[in-house]
């Protein structure tokens, strides 16, 4: 019996515009940097890092997250070396995923960057709100005869 969900396709693919060294070395950090600043893999992440935990435990934990979508960033990040992912011999299977070291460490950046969202969510929502409403007026002071130009 196989200890992983096979109904589940991977989504591991290499970008095809990557053919040229110098490309394949930025695509392979912009994939990186892609995988790690998803919205399921930060919270994976900061639930992991606080010690391991469970499939069902970081179903619960990572709100608005899908059992397909949980399993497909759980294979990823464990590809990528930032999730160990432990099978125990018992009936049922017990499965726990526990951050690697490097994940701890990219821990803190993802602490560092929550943080700077939280200290500027206002500022940003008040930006939006005056950007969406200069835009607005000027829509309106476009004649409709030109609008399609």
């Amino acid at each position: 019996m196989s200890q992983r969900n096979t109904d589940v396709t991977h989504q591991v693919t290499g970008l095809p515009e990557c053919e040229s060294p110098a490309a394949e070395a930025a695509c392979s950090v912009l994939e990186v940097l892609g995988r790690v600043s998803g919205k399921w893999s930060i919270g994976i992440l900061l639930v992991t890092t606080q010690g391991p935990a469970r499939f069902t435990e970081l179903e619960r934990q990572v709100k608005g997250i899908s059992r397909r979508m949980l399993t497909l960033t759980l294979r990823n990040l464990e590809r990528d070396g930032l999730l160990e992912r432990t099978v125990y011999p018992t009936v049922p299977p017990k499965v726990e995923y526990r951050a690697t070291a490097m994940a701890c460490e990219l821990y803190d950046s993802l602490l560092a960057l929550t943080g700077w969202a939280e200290r500027h969510l206002g500022e940003i929502d008040r930006s939006r709100l005056r950007y969406d409403s200069d835009a607005d007026r000027a829509e309106q002071r476009v004649p409709a005869s030109s609008a399609g130009r």
